[in-house]
């Protein structure tokens, strides 16, 4: 007979699948539960919505995969190397570029400073390398239009180098002096050195190289997949369920009220930046503005959990507080500029 002591419970099952996949199956319930006529309209709408954004998806996934398995992350360390001011420059525009998560910036930036590396590229680098990486970028420019997906790439590289001066121009002041900690934390996953080797731009002659790229794409598309799926499911909620006057007479107009204001909901709101795309869009069809979700997606991108935890668990509080002041004070301009534009 079978030990059925050993058998988890329902309820521990249940803790432990991933919370966004419990959130996915959980809404349709809700809805079959409190609102049935709303089910089948909320489920068509996300498997359009997702099926629209599948081959950005699927281009996002297999260019990560690519820059994983040929080691390309080894070229961002060329950032930090020559003088300042041309480590700002690099580093900003790499960091809007490059394809790092979140644990792997914490053990490549706590070598490049305790190698010396000037605070001022690594905070161009921190700032701007959360808001866009190629997958963001596909993914937002096949919702939001290229033309955004191209606006806050110039935004997150223009972020970088406005926190990357602004450090090099106080870098004397109490405020940057020693800004480790005196015991750095490592990474989340064990990630390794980023700018160990050479780049292998043909990667599939190698075995190893190639089990990493089907790992990295796997794993991301899980990743892409479940956030933009749930995303989907509460951008239809949102359609239904906010009244749309509520959101234009709080983050529409033209003026520098509902901007600011975008950033500061966008600043503590963000769930990640894939994820975001969608709700975003959402409210830009409820009468948000455009300089509103602009900031909103660029102090959100900066703040998220994962994006703060790699800057605070390496820095003292007085320089995180300036990474998060940075960070609104350049939202709110990207915001008012893209107003403009748009």
């Amino acid at each position: 007979m079978a030990d059925l002591t050993q058998s988890p419970s329902v309820a521990a099952r249940l803790r432990d699948l991933p919370k966004v996949w419990l959130l996915i199956v959980m809404i349709p319930v809700l809805l079959l539960i409190f609102d049935p006529g709303q089910l089948w309209p909320t489920l068509e709408f996300t498997a359009k919505a997702f099926g629209h954004t599948a081959i950005f998806i699927t281009f996002a996934v297999l260019a990560i995969g690519y820059l994983k398995a040929t080691g390309a992350e080894a070229v961002v360390a060329k950032a930090f190397q020559g003088r300042e001011t041309r480590m700002i420059f690099l580093a900003a525009v790499l960091g809007g570029m490059s394809p790092f998560c979140s644990c792997e910036v914490i053990p490549f930036i706590a070598a490049l400073l305790a190698a010396g590396a000037p605070l001022s590229a690594v905070m161009a680098f921190w700032l701007a390398s959360p808001l866009m990486d190629p997958a963001m970028f596909l993914i937002t420019s096949g919702t939001l239009g290229i033309e955004f997906a191209i606006a806050k790439t110039v935004a997150a590289i223009s972020l970088g180098l406005f926190g990357g001066f602004v450090v090099k121009s106080f870098a004397g002041s109490a405020l940057f002096a020693e800004p480790l900690r005196a015991v750095s934390q490592g990474g989340c996953c064990g990630c390794g050195s980023p700018f160990k080797g050479t780049p292998v731009w043909a990667f599939w002659g190698e075995s190893d190289r190639r089990e990493v790229f089907r790992d990295t794409v796997l794993e991301n598309a899980l990743f892409l997949g479940k956030w933009l799926l749930l995303a989907y499911m509460i951008e239809s909620l949102m359609l239904t369920y906010v009244p749309a006057e509520w959101v234009a007479t709080v983050l529409g107009g033209t003026g520098f009220g509902p901007i600011l204001l975008g950033a500061l909901v966008g600043a503590p709101a963000y769930m990640n930046g894939y994820a975001a795309v969608p709700l975003v869009d959402a409210l830009l069809a409820q009468g948000m503005s455009n300089g509103a979700a602009m900031s909103f997606m660029i102090a959100g991108g900066v703040s998220s959990i994962p994006a703060a935890i790699a800057v605070w668990a390496l820095v003292k509080p007085r320089v995180f507080g300036a990474y998060l002041g940075l960070a609104l004070v350049g939202a709110v301009a990207a915001g008012l500029a893209w107003n403009l534009i748009a």
